[in-house]
């Protein structure tokens, strides 16, 4: 899962990054609104945790001109304003939750949480396609009554493809989505861990194939042959 913390106090925002990232959620950093906004404009991210004060543009201007372009990822806003009507005027900007500083790590994972499932993040246990089936929570992928387990990297692409199944995912999404906005993956990389992937699907005996489409990305297809 990808998470977007806009705060511009940084040692708050690398703490809070390091909260999530030891839950294994994947993490992008933004110290003002601007460079929040243009980040989560990009519509990659599950949550994105929001000051109210930021320079450049204030996290009620951000979250409002998100939802203006449609944008309709979970927004929980962090301020150290404890107000009604503070509360009331960031839910009214869109957010989606309001936490005030300071809080507990608990709260924090509980309200992300609460944020997913409320998206629909969470509702399935499992993905499946013609026989391949990749169960969310122990990350094995299985066809009829064999299995394996994959890594992180591994899941994270399985779980993308599992999810649009007949659409294409190009390289470039799947770099933002697995190893972040900011990291310095290439094509190589990706081309790595969909050969691990197909090694996979073929000791499963799975029909499903990943299938390259020059220039354009990946999608998953049924081998007919018997």
């Amino acid at each position: 899962m990808q998470i977007l913390v806009v705060e511009d106090e940084r040692r708050l925002a690398e703490a809070l990054q390091q909260i999530l990232t030891e839950k294994k959620y994947m993490v992008d950093l933004a110290f003002d609104g601007l460079d929040g906004y243009d980040l989560a404009v990009s519509g990659i991210y599950d949550v994105i945790i929001l000051d109210v004060m930021l320079p450049k543009m204030n996290g009620l201007q951000v979250a409002e001109k998100l939802r203006k372009e449609k944008i309709s990822t979970p927004i929980l806003m962090l301020t150290a304003k404890d107000q009604i009507t503070d509360k009331v005027k960031g839910l009214d900007a869109g957010a989606d939750d309001y936490m005030t500083k300071p809080f507990s790590p608990e709260e924090l994972l509980a309200r992300v949480r609460a944020l997913t499932r409320r998206q629909g993040e969470v509702v399935f246990d499992e993905l499946t396609f013609d026989g391949l089936t990749l169960n969310l929570s122990t990350c094995d992928l299985s066809c009829e009554d064999k299995s394996v387990h994959l890594n992180f990297k591994e899941f994270e692409i399985m779980k993308i493809l599992l999810g649009n199944p007949q659409n294409v995912t190009t390289k470039d999404d799947l770099i933002v989505k697995v190893w972040g906005y900011d990291s310095n993956a290439v094509d190589n990389n990706v081309e790595v861990y969909i050969s691990f992937l197909r090694k996979k699907l073929e000791f499963i005996n799975s029909k499903v194939e990943i299938v390259s489409l020059r220039k354009v990305g990946y999608r998953l297809e049924v081998n007919g042959d018997d």
